[in-house]
């Protein structure tokens, strides 16, 4: 890991109506190499966030850069040339497309570079491999997050923005998707993850930041922030009780789509 920020958020206004801002002042660096964790409340600006660094909210003030090159408001197709990724947490795949032709759909720019980089995902998502000519359609909720994470990757993103990418799936396949997320970032991918698992998120990032109001209320390492007393107090506390319940068995709650 170095010190050279790959993407950075400063003092950032934003939102999607004009005059009602949902991001009030919020501030991020991710450095080469690092995993970022994004924990708060429900309506924190956590998903806005990252919409505003991929170009999809509108900043009103402040920055968003690449290294020394601003991007603020910058267009989706040109983030993804620069080498930023983005999966968003729901219509994140082309369900009538089969798997293959959904990763080829993440390499349009870039069609020449097709075997190479079909190569390295069946390499890192070997399920997928198996499983290359069925519909996304008719995939599972963790097979789907899958697919929509080699798709961001086929570019060969600098960044990879994530947007809830456990919402919606059992225990099990969380677990999993934290496990590929981690992997992901081992190749040498910086990540920054919104994530509604804060603690589990925590536990695998490098930093984490915890909005609230649609500022940063608090920064620190995963470890620091998990051991917070206030951090735990305010945002830990009851998520980690209910994970804990419904891993134990003792609430009637399932999990989602696997």
């Amino acid at each position: 890991m170095s010190d050279q920020p790959v993407i950075e958020v400063d003092n950032v206004v934003a939102g999607y109506i004009p005059g009602v801002n949902i991001l009030n002042g919020c501030s991020l660096v991710a450095h080469a190499g690092e995993m970022i964790g994004i924990i708060g409340p429900n309506g924190a600006g956590k998903s806005t966030l990252l919409k505003a660094m991929f170009g999809q909210v509108h900043v009103h003030s402040g920055t968003v850069k690449i290294g020394a090159r601003d991007i603020t408001n910058e267009r989706t197709n040109r983030l993804v040339e620069m080498g930023v990724g983005f999966v968003p947490q729901s219509n994140n795949v082309f369900p009538s497309l089969d798997i293959e032709e959904n990763l080829l759909m993440g390499l349009y720019l870039r069609p020449k570079k097709a075997k190479e980089r079909l190569a390295a995902m069946w390499d890192l998502f070997p399920n997928l491999h198996e499983r290359r000519t069925r519909q996304a359609g008719a995939l599972s909720g963790g097979e789907r997050q899958s697919l929509a994470m080699a798709r961001a990757l086929m570019m060969e993103p600098d960044v990879l923005l994530l947007d809830e990418p456990s919402a919606g799936l059992s225990p099990v396949r969380q677990d999993e998707t934290f496990i590929r997320t981690k992997q992901i970032n081992q190749t040498g991918v910086s990540v920054v993850m919104v994530e509604q698992n804060a603690r589990r998120c925590l536990q695998i990032c490098d930093r984490g930041y915890v909005l609230d109001q649609g500022r940063d209320a608090h920064t620190g390492t995963g470890k620091e922030l998990a051991n917070d007393p206030k951090v735990i107090e305010l945002y830990l506390g009851t998520l980690a009780k209910d994970v804990d319940e419904k891993r134990s068995g003792t609430t009637g709650a399932t999990g989602g789509a696997g």
